[in-house]
């Protein structure tokens, strides 16, 4: 029997509403609607059982958290049972008196999404007009409550270019943190994939770039760089293993081994409404699935790196192989590997459509509306 630590974090998707649409957003294709959202007391008893059950982080995302009118009372609500808070945020809602509501209620580090390192390449991205400089004002405001910042920027063959100017401007703004990740695939970003899919030449020259400023900023800027899976040799150890240190509750309070879990059809995920989080964590069939290295196929089953990268991303392998308990492909030993690689080639040289932009409208209609 696998033994089952405590989980390190949890990811509270408070809702999935958002003003902006970027392509790539983890979120599912089937967007949850705001009368499915759990209350405010729903939250608070999760929070607190997140608590009893060993968690030491939470993360207040979305899509956009701040539209939740009731985010200071959850926020407090983590603090008072001794949980790190942390904000996800687009920043484009946020304004001074929010922030003083957020800081008196316990909030303790900001993470701050930026689709460019420009106004222009930002609002479109972002799909929205004036996002961009929202972002700017929202960092004035996090520093000057003193709270740290990370800027978060996801980076794509159409921003990929403007990587040195991302990390200016988070040294500009005053972030401690930059985390420079390539998109993952799958959700809206697999709708997107030859929108958004760089080059291997642009993957070599974000490689220098960022090597080059983790020498030049080494004691001002701490940067996490995550490469494009599709062009990895051995995958990444995705959500620090599949049930393992995180937990995901979504809007409507389904509780996920990660954030695009539901992508993988097949899977039934309990709800904390109906069940608690330590019975859900510990019992429910979603967690233990691929849960330890039990379940692994060949060539993972015997590899040295099994506890290493735990079979890397189930999210990936059932959106290219249509089967989570395959081998994720981005692991050079995969007999898919080679189809990954080609695939990343195919795409990055194609010629970029119009993004399918997320919004709540069915995805397959969304190209040609406005």
């Amino acid at each position: 029997m696998t033994f089952i630590e405590a989980p390190m974090a949890l990811l509270a998707e408070l809702t999935h509403r958002c003003p902006l649409q970027c392509p790539y957003c983890s979120n599912p294709l089937e967007l949850e609607r705001v009368a499915q959202e759990m209350r405010t007391d729903e939250w608070l008893r999760a929070i607190r059982e997140a608590a009893d059950l060993g968690c030491m982080q939470i993360h207040f995302s979305g899509g956009e958290p701040t539209v939740r009118l009731d985010l200071e009372t959850l926020v407090a609500g983590a603090t008072e049972v001794g949980l790190y808070t942390n904000l996800i945020t687009s920043g484009v809602l946020l304004d001074e008196a929010r922030m003083k509501r957020l800081v008196e209620a316990g909030l303790e580090h900001v993470q701050l999404s930026f689709q460019d390192s420009e106004a222009a390449g930002g609002d479109r991205i972002g799909h929205y007009t004036g996002g961009h400089e929202k972002k700017l004002e929202a960092a004035k405001l996090v520093r000057a409550a003193g709270l740290p910042l990370t800027a978060n920027f996801v980076v794509h063959r159409q921003n990929a270019d403007h990587l040195e100017a991302m990390l200016d401007l988070a040294v500009a703004i005053g972030a401690h943190r930059a985390e420079i990740a390539n998109v993952q695939y799958y959700g809206w970003a697999i709708l997107n994939r030859a929108q958004l899919m760089p080059s291997r030449a642009q993957l070599e020259a974000m490689v220098a770039t960022v090597e080059a400023a983790r020498e030049r900023l080494r004691g001002v800027l701490v940067i996490d760089f995550v490469v494009p899976d599709y062009y990895a040799s051995r995958p990444k150890s995705c959500m620090g293993g599949w049930g393992r240190r995180f937990l995901n509750i979504s809007p409507s309070g389904k509780v996920l081994p990660c954030h695009a879990a539901e992508t993988i059809a097949g899977l039934e995920f309990d709800n904390v409404r109906q069940r608690s989080l330590g019975e859900i964590w510990r019992d429910s069939s979603a967690f233990n699935r691929f849960r330890g290295t039990g379940w692994m196929p060949e060539p993972c089953r015997s590899c040295d790196r099994r506890e290493i990268d735990w079979g890397g991303c189930r999210c990936q392998a059932f959106a290219l192989l249509g089967d989570a308990a395959q081998t994720d492909p981005a692991c050079g030993l995969s007999q898919h590997h080679a189809h990954m690689v080609e695939i990343a080639a195919e795409d990055s040289a194609a010629e970029a459509a119009e993004f399918v932009y997320r919004r709540y409208r069915n995805p397959s209609r969304v190209g040609s509306e406005q």
